[in-house]
Parts: structure tokens; sequence; C-alpha cells
């Protein structure tokens, strides 16, 4: 309406001002002049030769997935609902419930989940082994566990973590339009929309579910994970040296690189990994039978992870009987170095979503990264008070290569968790594409026929 006032941003990029200060890019401008500004800056950054993509839990939060607090919160709730539960064990549950509850009220910093898992692991290798220089483990917990009990636990934990991390991302979502699919669709599609002729992207990711990979599949997205094989595929990092081309004779007599295509890193491991005969190898299990286990109690998810304990495979880094080595060999130690490296390279845009910047090892790595002087960093973060935004207005002169998109105060207040988050910013911030679009409507016109071969009568 003319005269009306324009209407208010609802994002802020915080970085390194014009005047030199840490402070919000796109102050002073109204939703469509930020808008085009944002998705101007976004897209220049994606023409960058070197895409890296860097993905916590928060990308999978509206998937059914869990944050790494709400994980062990539901994981130990099960656990403590089975009905062989050890009273040793009850009583480490106890206390680390206890230590984390303490520290969160005294605002004081704690080992995160991933950690303690490692230290309990470390601790049944440390006590089985026949070789260690010391024997047994102390407990803050009584009556200390016996070596069968610690066993039990470990193996409880690798089940129950898997069962909360078996995620299904469900077709019929390619039904609507692009700003109703699943995030990973859309956030995929964009990345790989990019020239063919720049480096390819690499997304590294910290979770453990396979919804990205699911998307891929969904989108005929062509993808190298570090596995070469199919039935039960072996890890090989040599695969990441490899790409994908149209031979000549399909490509106008000219070799031509395959456009929709990128290498994936899972840096923690994945619920389709597996350890055989002292090799990593992966095989994608089925998901069906989990698909209503996160909205169980914990009484029923004890039950159910009773019955489904015989078919749950172990889950990537978590606890496994050669934990204690496992971290320090392939194929981890290779997957972070590679992370380190991608970092390093000359003209890199490196994109964080749904991390928290909770993993130390991780966290170092990017930090270090930003000594890369033709390096840019994005965060999205959904909230404006979060520490991640005062962790980079820390990086003072490194801040002008480092940016934060997060909800101004006031859409924050308005509607919490509703901007910046990785759905809003897969669907909404990215400039689209328009092959998503061509994709949607084929995979509609294909339904379509389906639903009319299945129906002799349909139209008529």
């Amino acid at each position: 309406m003319p005269g009306s006032a324009a209407t208010p941003l609802e994002y802020q990029l915080v970085g390194l001002t014009e005047s030199g200060t840490v402070g919000d890019i796109l102050s002073g401008l109204d939703q469509k002049q930020g808008r085009i500004r944002l998705q101007a800056l976004i897209a220049e950054w994606l023409r960058m030769e070197n895409l890296v993509v860097l993905t916590g839990s928060g990308t999978s939060v509206t998937s059914g997935g869990k944050t790494m607090a709400n994980l062990e919160t539901a994981v130990f709730a099960t656990i403590e609902q089975l009905s062989d539960l050890p009273a040793s064990i009850k009583a480490i549950i106890s206390a680390r419930n206890t230590a984390v509850g303490y520290a969160k009220m005294m605002d004081e910093p704690i080992i995160g989940f991933e950690g303690w898992l490692s230290f309990v692991a470390n601790a049944l290798v440390v006590t089985e082994s026949t070789d260690a220089p010391f024997k047994g483990v102390m407990w803050p917990a009584i009556p200390t566990p016996t070596i069968p009990e610690l066993r039990w636990f470990v193996d409880r934990l690798r089940m129950a973590i898997f069962a909360e991390c078996a995620l299904s991302l469900e077709d019929t979502g390619l039904s609507k339009t692009a700003l109703q699919i699943a995030p990973q669709l859309a956030f995929l599609s964009k990345i790989v929309a990019r020239d063919s002729n720049l480096g390819r992207t690499h997304l590294f990711t910290l979770n453990y579910d396979t919804l990205f990979e699911q998307a891929l599949e969904i989108l005929g997205i062509q993808y190298f994970d570090g596995f070469s094989g199919r039935a039960e595929a072996r890890f090989d990092p040599s695969v990441y040296g490899l790409d994908v081309y149209y031979p000549g004779e399909v490509a106008e007599g000219r070799v031509r690189r395959f456009d929709k295509f990128l290498h994936l890193y899972k840096l923690h491991g994945s619920i389709h990994w597996f350890e055989q005969e002292g090799e990593m190898r992966a095989r994608h299990p089925s998901l069906a039978p989990f698909r209503t286990y996160g909205g169980l109690t914990p009484v029923e998810k004890a039950a159910a992870l009773t019955k489904l304990a015989a078919d749950t495979p172990s889950v990537g880094i978590l606890p496994t009987a050669n934990k204690f080595a496992q971290t320090l060999t392939m194929p981890y130690a290779h997957l972070f170095r590679a992370f380190q490296v991608r970092l390093g390279i000359p003209q890199t845009f490196l994109l964080v979503l749904g991390y928290g910047f909770g993993d130390d090892h991780v966290s170092r790595i990017i930090e270090n990264a930003l000594m890369n002087p033709s390096l840019v960093m994005l965060v999205i973060e959904p909230n404006p008070k979060s520490p991640v935004i005062e962790r980079i207005r820390r990086y003072k002169e490194l801040g002008k290569r480092a940016f934060v998109l997060c909800p101004t105060d006031a859409a924050f207040t308005a509607d919490p968790f509703k901007y910046a988050t990785f759905d809003d910013f897969a669907r909404s911030v990215m400039p689209d594409v328009q092959w998503l679009e061509d994709f949607l409507r084929l995979r509609r016109f294909e339904k379509q026929i389906a639903s009319s071969a299945a129906d002799p009568n349909a139209g008529i």
C-alpha cells in the first residue's frame, strides 16, 4: 500500500561492516532490500571455487532427529527401563545425569555425550585387555561394574543410539512445492546446481543418520562417500580422488563433467557402517522397523529395543570392541584430515549448518582454517543469543571473512526458531534453482501416471 511502512527484515548478518566494526551488515534494509542483498551475497559465495559444507545434528531435527544433549537424555531414559539393567550401570547413568544437571545449574562446561561415550567404551577395552599395563578403572559410582555388566552397557548404548538415529526421509514430500519439501531435498538440489566448471561440493556431516544419503538418492545425485563396492562396501579413501563424467558419445563429442555430483564425508561415522574382519564396511539396513520408534515412551522403546536388538548393527564411531584404537586409524583420521585439507584450499566457502561448535576437535580445525586468507565462512544460527555469535565476534580481524546469519531479536521474539534454521535456509534463503522445480513437476507427473495405471476408471 502506498505510503505504508516497509516490512522489516527478519534476518541479521553479523560480520565486519564497512565501518570496521563487527555488526549487522543488513542493518537499515527493509525485507525486500535485505533479502536481495542476502541472496546476492550467498550466490556470490557459492560461486567460489571450493565449496565445503559442515552439518550437525540441527539439520535433522525436523525429520525426528535429536541434538546430542536430547539424544543422551532419550538413550538413558530407554536403557533405564530395560528389565535386565544392572545396579552398577544404573549408578553410572545416575552419576552422569547428576554431573550434567549440576553443570547446567552452575553454567559450567562439561564433556559432551560423544566424549563421555568414548570414555565408557575405552574403559571396557582397558578392563577386558589382558596385556594392558594396568588393571581396572575407578568409577564415581558404586558398585563398580563387572566386565559383563560393562559389556552389556556398551551394547545397549549402541542399540539405543542406532534406534534413535534410524530416521527415514519420506518421499511423499515430492508432491509438494519447493517451499514444502524436506529441507535436505531443497538444500542438496541447490548446492549441486553450481557451475560444473567449479570445484565439486564437499559435504561433511557429524550426523549418524542417513537423511542426506536418502535425499541424494531421491534426487538422483551421484556421490562418493569413501566406500567402494555395493553389497558390503569397503572403506577406500581413494574414491575421493575420482569424479564422474559424461562420455564423449553422449556429450556432443567431448567429455563433460556430470553436473549433479558431490563428495560426502561422515566425520563421526554412520548407522550403516559396521566392522568386519578389521575393515570398516557399509551396508544400508532397512529402517522401516524404526519409523515409529521416536514417538514411543521410554517404556515402549525399551520393549521395542529388546525385539529389535538382534537386527541392530553397530554405529560407526560409537562404542565397539576396538574403540580404543578406532579413532586413531582409518577411516576417521582420514576423514578429519580431508576436512582440514579442504579448508586450506584457496577460494574456499565454508557453510556451517546445524552445528553449535560443541565439538572442540572440529571447532579447532575451523578456527585454524580461518588463517586461510581466501576462506569465507557463513554460519547459520537460529538463536540470536547463541554463544556462536560471540565466537564470531571474537575473531575480530578474521571477522571480515566470518559471518553469522541469524534472526533479528524482534523476529525471534515474535516467532522463536522460525528463521535461520536449516529448513528456512534451505527452502527460503538460498537462491532458487530451476532444475528442482522441473524435477518436482516430473515426479508429480509420474505419480499421476502411476495412480491412473492403478485405477483403470481414473479420468473417466
